[in-house]
C-alpha cells in the first residue's frame, strides 16, 4: 500500500482534533484523479478544502455547528486501479457508518461518490441522492470505461437508487431521454433561475434518508471558476442554500461529500468558497438534528 498523504484536519486553526467516537461527522479525504477529462486538478481539492477551512469563523452565523464535533481521516490510498480505490472509499465509509457517525468525502473527481453509494448500500435499505452537479452524469461509459465522472448517477440508478438532480444544464441527448424515460426528479439550472426554489423541493415519496452529492461545478463559473468543466448559467450561493434548506428540513442526511475542486494557483477564493459551502452545511445538518430554525 503506497504511504497515505497527511492533511491538516478540517479547522485546524481553531480546534484540536477531535476524538472520533464523539464527532458527529467523518471527514475522508479521497484524492482521486483519473478520468477527467477537460481540466485537471482535482487530486488537489481534498488538501485545498482542507487548508482553507483553517480561515472559516466557527461560528456560521446561526451556530457553531464544529460543536458537534468534525474528524478528519487519514487519505484513502488512491493508489491502483479505479476498482481498488472505489473500494477503499467503501471501507472507509463503512467504518464511519459502523459507529452510526455521518460519512464526508472530499473528492477528487465525482467518481469517488461511487464507492459511497456503494457503502451506503450496504446499511441502509432505503435512501436517496441528491445531486447538486451542471451536467447529468448519466452516460453509461465515457471515454471507454464506466467508472468516469461522467457515470457517476448512472451507476446509482444501476444499484437501484433514486435520485433528484439540482442545477444541472449540460447533458447529451442520450441523459436526456434517460431523465424522461426513467423519470428522473430534477431542478435544472434554467428552471431555477426563472422560478426560484420550490420549498418543499423534493417530491413526498422521495426517501426519508438522503446521501447528498455536491459537484462544486454546480456553482456559476463566477463563483466556482476552480473546476475541470465549467457551465455558464449556474447556481448563486443564495440559490444553493435555498435549495439545500429545503432538502434537509424534510430529509435525514446519512452522508455527503463535496467534489470536482480543482485549486487554480493563485487564487484562494474557490477553495475557501468550498470550505464555506461545506461547513455551512455540516451547520444545516446540525440544526435540523437539533430542531433549530435558520428562517425566522
Amino acid at each position: 500500500m503506497a504511504q497515505l498523504q497527511k492533511f491538516p484536519h478540517f479547522l485546524a486553526s481553531e480546534l484540536p482534533q477531535p476524538d472520533p467516537r464523539k464527532a458527529l461527522f467523518h471527514m475522508i479525504p479521497a484524492p482521486f484523479e483519473r478520468s477527467v477529462s477537460y481540466g485537471k486538478g482535482t487530486a488537489s481539492g481534498p488538501a485545498a478544502i482542507l487548508e482553507s477551512s483553517s480561515q472559516l469563523e466557527l461560528f456560521d452565523g446561526f451556530s457553531i455547528p464544529a460543536e458537534h464535533g468534525i474528524y478528519t481521516a487519514p487519505a484513502v490510498d488512491c493508489d491502483g486501479n479505479a476498482e481498488d480505490v472505489l473500494k477503499n472509499i467503501s471501507d472507509a465509509v463503512s467504518g464511519v457508518l459502523k459507529i452510526n457517525k455521518i460519512p464526508v468525502v472530499l473528492g477528487g473527481e465525482h467518481t469517488v461518490s461511487v464507492g459511497a453509494f456503494t457503502a451506503l448500500k450496504k446499511f441502509f435499505r432505503d435512501f436517496g441522492i441528491v445531486q447538486f452537479d451542471a451536467h447529468a452524469d448519466l452516460r453509461d461509459t465515457y471515454e471507454e470505461t464506466s467508472l468516469s465522472h461522467a457515470c457517476v448517477m448512472r451507476r446509482a440508478l444501476d444499484m437501484g437508487i433514486p435520485i433528484f438532480q439540482v442545477g444541472v444544464r449540460s447533458l447529451s441527448y442520450d441523459e436526456h431521454r434517460l431523465r424522461e424515460d426513467r423519470k428522473i426528479g430534477r431542478l435544472d439550472a434554467r428552471e431555477i433561475h426563472l422560478s426560484g426554489i420550490p420549498d418543499p423541493l423534493l417530491p413526498p415519496d422521495f426517501p426519508p434518508n438522503v446521501y447528498i452529492t455536491f459537484d462544486v461545478d454546480g456553482l456559476d463559473p463566477s463563483l466556482m471558476p476552480a473546476t475541470g468543466t465549467p457551465e455558464p448559467g449556474g447556481l448563486t450561493w443564495i440559490q444553493t442554500f435555498a435549495a439545500l434548506e429545503s432538502i434537509i428540513s424534510g430529509r435525514t442526511v446519512i452522508g455527503l461529500d463535496v467534489v470536482e475542486l480543482a485549486p487554480i494557483p493563485g487564487l484562494h477564493a474557490p477553495e475557501f468558497t468550498t470550505a464555506r459551502l461545506l461547513y455551512n452545511l455540516l451547520g444545516l445538518i446540525t440544526r435540523k438534528k437539533t430542531g433549530r430554525q435558520d428562517r425566522n
